[in-house]
């Protein structure tokens, strides 16, 4: 339930919008008390505002009062949860600063920076780059001589390719990206936010058939070679039928959701009508009601196979052939293609991505410049020459350490807004981030670690100041503080229980037993069919109430001549038989004796006799087994040897079941779609077949959307209350509701809530 924790949040921003995160001053106008803590007038107005100033009956006196109440509950829980101490927690705390981080964020960037990188990529995004690349790798804290010798083998081989060597042949040869020695440095076609940015920005900038400088990414130097651009193919809009097959269902499963697809395909292609198809056949229950419509999507927003199948298709009304993908089978139908999207459709998602893109060091390094002016970044040039100095081979094994003795410590590195950092802090942070390196010198790794300190330092102190300097962080901290707290309360006052009083809801059910109704239903049996045919089949198989099974393979039990006496190796099969029927007590076996031609007919029964009365020794049920004598057989083999006389000499078993999935499955052999069966106790509106006959006992038949309708009501049943069982669910909720109710009535009385007339007619304007 704790990842209810952002869903409660959200709900507290719904009502609360923005709270302030300090106590309201006691010389300002407040619209009402709880208790003797008062709501501030500016706090509400700014909250109504927030929630309601787009609304046609904003301001009106019926919208402002009925907003106050809903937030004078939501303060009430907040102030009980405070008093119980719930916001002083060790977990309450640790989640609060979890969320903190998140929303700080958006503060600590530049927006400018982003505004510009997204409207960037929204233009790339109208063209696709199809490249290759040789790399040279390269770790991004690689020592100055490192990087030096790798951009030297870069550039080197970039004459070479330049001067007509072939570029598949350099990248196999001398690229040290693995997949270079089988796809000659080939990357296929790519636009913008598929690659990191300076490789992204070097292939839009580079032309046709050109070679791009080297380009330095956090993988190395990079060799880019533009193939081919072309425009992007834009979004797809498209139906699917879907049959569902998981890639780890039985064997048999895959394979009937595969034959059922293929017919459903065969029939597409005979013609028949697509949305008749979708409506009694796709297992999609989101879509199927619309024709199996899905929502426009881009490179990148489906499965891979959905994706290509789906673009693969040229005009509206294409059908794809069958497309697997890890939910099942589909058959894709063209609805329409179109251009990239608005660049105001895509602006949020495009920011997202962003965020989580390389580019976003472009971002950084601009906050960063900011922030450094902003917050008075102030350096001492002589004391950090100083402190860089002391770097040792040690800082490149990882050993490092320094004098705690040395007066030098206590010396001021740089300020930030008038905080000091000192050369202890900084020897602090190199001690605990210092990793032993297989390059570089002690020098540079030093220079790393102190712009690392610098950094964090600014960002550190900019991230514990955003309460102060940006009120819309400030009060969506609180937003979230209050959220987590109601969701604890809520959780124990409300939500848990309700599900653990079980005493409470059982009366609370009882006492509303008129609200849980049925409306008339229908005790019905509803058999859709491809044909007439197929449909008499049914009914016939249908009558006689029990329908044979073929999961299971039933071993013959032989004898020997003239004796019905069972074997070892016959009790052995009958043992495994009658543990069949104890698992499913919906089975019934039919044993069938037989005689071969030398023996007397009467000990074909006696052999099925000898066989039931072993199973019901087992403990099987006498009304779930029955037995015949079929008497004498052919003989087995062409020729009159022992061994086919006694194949001869036997009983044999047919398993049958009154589960009606068994006689669907029969129906259903040849073709997956023949026939569908339901039973059950239908409300109307539930299967539209039944909704079109007369309500009463008896049967029916009749044709829709190109199906023959077999229809058994079996009994009509009267309007009558559910037991709880049947709607635990609904009663669940209701019994949430009421519980909130008589707990905000509990809190109204704790804190009483006073109103001020006159504060709320301020905000009244019509």
């Amino acid at each position: 339930m704790r990842s209810n924790h952002l869903l409660v949040a959200a709900a507290a921003l719904a009502i609360a919008g923005c709270t302030a995160t300090k106590k309201n001053d006691s010389k300002e106008p407040a619209i009402a008390t709880l208790g003797n803590q008062p709501i501030s007038t500016s706090e509400f107005r700014y909250v109504y505002e927030k929630n309601n100033g787009g609304n046609d009956d904003a301001y009106t006196r019926e919208s402002v009062t009925d907003y106050l109440s809903l937030y004078t509950n939501f303060k009430l829980k907040v102030i009980e949860a405070e008093n119980r101490g719930l916001d002083t927690t060790m977990a309450f705390r640790r989640e609060l600063e979890g969320y903190k981080e998140q929303l700080a964020q958006p503060f600590l960037t530049e927006k400018s920076v982003t505004n510009q990188l997204v409207k960037d990529a929204y233009e790339r995004m109208k063209q696709e780059v199809n490249a290759s690349h040789i790399l040279i790798s390269l770790a991004p804290d690689a020592a100055p001589e490192d990087t030096l010798a790798a951009y030297n083998r870069v550039v080197e081989l970039r004459q070479r390719a330049l001067k007509g060597e072939d570029f598949g042949k350099l990248a196999r040869e001398n690229s040290q990206d693995p997949s270079a020695a089988e796809n000659n440095g080939e990357l296929g076609y790519f636009t913008a936010l598929q690659m990191v940015y300076p490789f992204e920005d070097a292939a839009y900038k580079t032309a046709v058939g050109d070679i791009s400088k080297p380009v330095r990414t956090r993988f190395g130097y990079h060799l880019i070679k533009v193939n081919d651009k072309r425009t992007a193919r834009g979004e797809a809009k498209v139906a699917h039928i879907m049959v569902r097959s998981t890639p780890n269902a039985p064997a048999a499963d895959s394979l009937a959701a595969k034959q059922r697809t293929d017919a459903i395909h065969r029939r597409l292609q005979r013609g028949e009508q697509w949305e008749k198809l979708v409506t009694e056949f796709s297992e999609d229950a989101s879509t199927a009601r619309n024709g199996g419509e899905l929502p426009w999507f881009g490179t990148g927003r489906m499965i891979p196979a959905f994706e290509e199948a789906a673009f693969g298709l040229q005009k509206p009304g294409d059908i794809s052939k069958p497309v697997y993908t890890p939910y099942g089978w589909h058959i894709i139908k063209l609805i329409e293609k179109r251009s990239l999207p608005a660049f105001e459709d895509m602006e949020q998602h495009l920011r997202n991505k962003i965020a989580k893109d390389s580019r976003s060091e472009l971002n950084k390094s601009a906050f960063l410049k900011r922030i450094r002016q902003e917050n008075s970044f102030t350096e001492n040039a002589e004391v950090k020459t100083a402190a860089l100095a002391k770097a040792s081979d040690e800082l490149l094994q990882g050993t490092w350490t320094y004098d705690e003795n040395d007066k030098a410590l206590k010396q001021t590195l740089f300020s930030i807004q008038g905080k000091n950092y000192t050369v202890a802090d900084f020897y602090t942070y190199v001690k605990a981030e210092q990793r032993p390196r297989t390059s570089g010198t002690a020098a540079h790794t030093m220079n790393l670690l102190y712009d690392n300190f610098a950094e964090e330092s600014l960002l550190e102190y900019e991230r514990n100041n955003l309460e102060n300097k940006y009120t819309d962080y400030r009060m969506l901290v609180q937003e979230y503080h209050d959220g987590i707290l109601l969701f604890q309360l809520m959780d124990e006052k409300v939500w848990s229980k309700a599900i653990e009083d079980t005493a409470g809801l059982r009366t609370f059910f009882n006492q509303n037993r008129e609200k849980y109704k049925w409306g008339e239903r229908a005790d019905a049996v509803v058999i859709s069919a491809a044909n007439k045919e197929l449909l008499q089949q049914a009914q016939q198989q249908l009558n006689a109430g029990r329908y044979p099974v073929s999961f299971a393979r039933l071993s013959d039990v032989l004898f020997a001549q003239n004796k019905a006496e069972l074997t070892a190796e016959g009790k052995a099969e009958l043992d495994k038989l009658a543990n069949l029927l104890e698992q499913n007590q919906s089975l019934t076996l039919e044993i069938n004796g037989h005689t071969d031609a030398r023996e007397n007919a009467s000990i074909a029964e006696a052999r099925a006799n000898a066989a039931k009365a072993y199973l019901q020794q087992q403990g099987v049920p006498a009304a779930q087994i029955t037995s015949k004598s079929l008497g004498k057989s052919k003989q087995a083999g062409p020729d009159n040897t022992e061994t086919g006389r006694r194949r001869n000499r036997r009983t044999s078993f047919a398993l049958y079941t009154s589960e009606l999935a068994a006689l669907a499955e029969s129906l259903n052999k040849d073709n997956p779609l023949a026939v569908q069966i339901t039973e059950k106790k239908f409300q109307r509106g539930d299967n539209k077949a039944l909704d079109a006959v007369e309500w009463k006992e008896g049967s029916y038949t009749l044709q829709q959307n190109g199906r023959e309708y077999f229809i058994l009501i079996k009994d009509v049943l009267a309007p009558a209350h559910k037991e709880l069982s049947e709607v635990r669910g609904p009663v669940i909720s209701d019994y949430q509701n009421y519980l909130e109710e008589q707990w905000v009535q509990e809190l109204r009385s704790k804190y009483p809530v006073n109103i001020k007339a006159e504060e709320v007619e301020k905000l009244v304007r019509k």
